[in-house]
């Protein structure tokens, strides 16, 4: 690793530690994370959820994508329903991806183009663990996965080289003299298991999200037949993601 090379991967690991730079507007973020911590009554989380209608859509269009592949047979209607079937931990997680992709599209250009094509890339892969988890349940297999726990899972596919990008962009916006993205993609190439780490503990997300990562991307291993991790793997490795190939 060069000189430059070093500096730069240390500055971007200082960045990926300080959520304010990383995700921006955490207006609602920060309130409904503590309530869902505090295991807060439900209609406390949808009065925190209703305060930003953006996101409220969103989490009611995420909470219907099982039941439109026909994993799931009722269509959530109202917001309320909706949170009560994801579950804390699912609320959390599509919140979090919905504030870190509007962060992503105030990027200034290449930065943005860049991490949009990742990012269309978890949304591809998202919709292929789906159209997985529903072959496995029509051939009865006895998978018990759920299936917010597949998607949100598969939208965090690549999300050490979102994260990393995002970091390198803001580092960028402070330098005088831009560094090369020739220097972040080598750092990309040789720190991705680094930095995916480090961008899950430091932001807070919960440690099943981790490990499911780990496993999917078989740095971990499990003698769990329902990890989605396990599922999820078998789509990364088709599309040659793997951060350690099988």
């Amino acid at each position: 690793m060069t000189d430059l090379e070093q500096r730069v991967l240390t500055q971007v690991r200082a960045i990926i530690g300080n959520e304010d730079q990383v995700i921006g507007r955490r207006g609602i973020l920060i309130p409904l994370k503590k309530a869902l911590i505090n295991e807060a009554d439900i209609r406390i989380v949808i009065d925190i959820v209703s305060d930003d209608p953006a996101l409220a859509g969103h989490l009611l269009m995420r909470s219907n994508t099982a039941q439109s592949a026909g994993i799931i047979s009722t269509k959530n209607r109202s917001i309320k329903d909706a949170l009560i079937r994801l579950g804390q931990v699912n609320i959390y997680r599509y919140a979090f991806s919905f504030y870190l992709k509007e962060r992503l599209d105030g990027l200034a250009e290449p930065y943005k183009k860049l991490i949009q094509g990742y990012w269309k890339l978890n949304e591809l892969i998202a919709v292929d663990s789906i159209a997985l988890l529903r072959q496995e349940t029509e051939k009865d297999s006895g998978l018990k996965i759920d299936a917010d726990e597949m998607q949100t899972l598969a939208l965090f596919s690549v999300f050490g080289q979102v994260i990393a990008l995002t970091a390198f962009a803001y580092l960028n916006s402070e330098q005088e003299k831009p560094v090369s993205l020739r220097v972040i993609k080598s750092l990309l190439d040789s720190h991705q298991q680094t930095l995916s780490i480090e961008a899950f503990e430091s932001l807070g997300l919960d440690d099943d999200l981790r490990v499911e990562f780990m496993i999917a991307h078989n740095l971990q291993q499990t003698k769990n037949p329902d990890s989605a991790g396990l599922l999820l793997r078998r789509i990364l490795s088709k599309r040659g993601l793997l951060i350690n190939p099988l």
